[in-house]
């Protein structure tokens, strides 16, 4: 199960993603995603709380890559535990999407725009 809550910032909307994103409760990911998209243009994902994801959960993320580079906006991950961001990077999906530490490193890319 999963639990999603998201917050407007200033020039970000962040995402707090809570438990496991399996095949069933990654569309409720898609669906949060979407729905922020039209509000604001960069998205911040707090994994800190994300004990499992799915190749779904995975695909969720990959499928707004190019879509997102065409449009200039960046969706940044960040706080994954080990065993998440092991997941990441057997896949090579670290090299594909943008993974950072903390709250703070993802804060300074976007301000960095």
């Amino acid at each position: 199960m999963v639990e999603i809550h998201t917050a407007e910032q200033d020039n970000f909307h962040l995402i707090q993603v809570e438990g496991d994103v399996d095949a069933s409760s990654s569309i409720h990911l898609d669906e949060t995603i979407s729905e922020v998209e039209s509000q604001a243009k960069n998205i911040l994902v707090d994994c800190s709380k994300l004990e499992y994801i799915s190749s779904a959960g995975l695909g969720v993320f990959m499928s707004r890559l190019q879509d997102y580079e065409n449009e200039g906006r960046q969706m940044i991950l960040f706080g994954l535990s080990e065993k998440v961001l092991n997941v990441f990077q057997i896949l090579g999906l670290d090299q594909l999407l943008i993974i950072v530490d903390n709250f703070e490193e993802a804060k300074d890319r976007v301000d960095a725009i």
